[in-house]
């Protein structure tokens, strides 16, 4: 599993994101998860184009901060 930490500025506000890339990840369990102040807030999964998908949103994070995190986290694994 590797984890990377992704920094999103939306609304005026900063937050701060640690990324875990589970390679095989298992139903039930998301591909990549997000993680703020240690607690899960979301998760994306791929599709066949490698585009993520949200797989959760735990935290209600608005669609925006998704969005451009699901960006974010497309250039580090494409």
């Amino acid at each position: 599993m590797e984890k990377i930490n992704i920094a999103i500025a939306a609304d005026k506000e900063v937050y701060n994101f640690e990324v875990a890339d589970y390679p095989h990840h298992e139903r039930g369990h998301c591909k990549f998860e997000v993680f703020k102040d240690g607690e899960l807030v979301a998760g994306f999964d791929p599709d066949a184009q490698h585009i993520l998908h949200i797989c959760n949103n735990k935290g209600q994070l608005p669609e925006e901060v998704l969005h451009l995190l699901a960006d974010q986290i497309e250039r580090y694994h494409w």
